[in-house]
């Protein structure tokens, strides 16, 4: 799970493995590996690199499917600390609906100009 997880959040961030290694001082072969799945990255880095694209390691490791601790999610969406945990993914769909809908229904001109 690892593996996918850099890959996409490397990609995301349009790096290439040379840029990332470069910038967890490490060599490229080791990003590829772990790309791959073919090694772990040890702790240090598995933390530098959740640092880095400010993420869980949690979510690093597939522990979680949320890059932001759920404290953190309720300080971020302003959400009320006795909000039910389980019932964020269900507001984060929600809140992706809202976004795409209303991306569809501003004029063109809003769009190219946020």
């Amino acid at each position: 799970m690892i593996g996918e997880r850099l890959y996409d959040l490397r990609k995301d961030a349009n790096l290439t493995q040379d840029e990332l290694a470069e910038i967890l001082n490490i060599n490229k072969h080791s990003i590829s590996s772990y790309e791959r799945n073919k090694s772990e990255p040890p702790d240090s880095i598995k933390i530098a690199i959740a640092k880095y694209f400010n993420v869980s390691v949690d979510y690093l490791l597939g522990l979680s499917d949320f890059p932001i601790p759920t404290s953190l999610q309720h300080r971020y969406l302003r959400l009320p600390e006795h909000f039910p945990d389980d019932a964020i993914p269900e507001l984060a769909s929600y809140m992706e609906y809202l976004f795409f809908k209303s991306k569809r229904t501003r004029p063109n001109s809003e769009r190219q100009n946020p």
